[in-house]
């Protein structure tokens, strides 16, 4: 079987489709929550920069805006956990019967 046969096979696969549609909207899902906070954050400090410039304590130096800003970041890193633990799991799991199932036939 050649290389291109294959592949028409795999794209007509109902299993090929449903991995894509569960990958797209998965991945558009984590993009608008990851846009929403940090355009979010960019617009408190665009609006209210009065809210972030608060110091955390009355002899302190550090603002609110720093962790909140930490927080964003790590709020980035632990969405990217989350994409790529399912895409190793049941996207992978998922592409892995597909092929299989392809090139038994």
């Amino acid at each position: 079987m050649s290389q291109q046969e294959l592949t028409k096979r795999i794209r007509a696969n109902p299993k090929f489709h449903e991995l894509k549609s569960k990958r797209n909207v998965f991945g558009w899902t984590l993009t608008v929550i990851m846009l929403l906070a940090y355009y979010g954050y960019i617009a408190i400090i665009a609006f209210d920069k009065a809210l972030l410039a608060q110091k955390l304590s009355e002899n302190g130096v550090m603002t609110v805006g720093i962790p909140v800003g930490v927080g964003l970041i790590l709020f980035t890193v632990a969405i990217t956990g989350l994409y790529v633990r399912r895409a190793n799991s049941e996207f992978d799991a998922l592409t892995e019967q597909i092929v299989q199932e392809e090139m038994k036939k």
